[in-house]
């Protein structure tokens, strides 16, 4: 059986859900079939867990002052900001 292939959108979308185990086994095989692939979401995956990890931990940072414009700048460059 071939896994069906899935975009990077969607797996923006899913990839909470993911590090949740709460997608589907299907779901699940396609997305780490991604991560294989594209290193991009890969990468995202990751940023995601380890967030989700400091989080839970209570771990704080103090941020650069001129981190979230450039952070906006970025995803304005990127396409994924406006």
């Amino acid at each position: 059986m071939s896994v069906i292939e899935i975009s990077c959108l969607e797996v923006w979308r899913e990839v909470s859900n993911y590090l949740e185990k709460d997608v589907t086994p299907e779901l699940r095989q396609r997305m780490e079939a991604h991560f294989k692939v594209c290193n991009h979401c890969y990468a995202i995956m990751e940023g995601t867990r380890n967030t989700v990890k400091l989080v839970a931990d209570g771990v704080e940072f103090e941020l650069p002052s001129d981190f979230s414009g450039r952070l906006q700048e970025r995803l304005k460059k990127s396409g994924l900001a406006r």
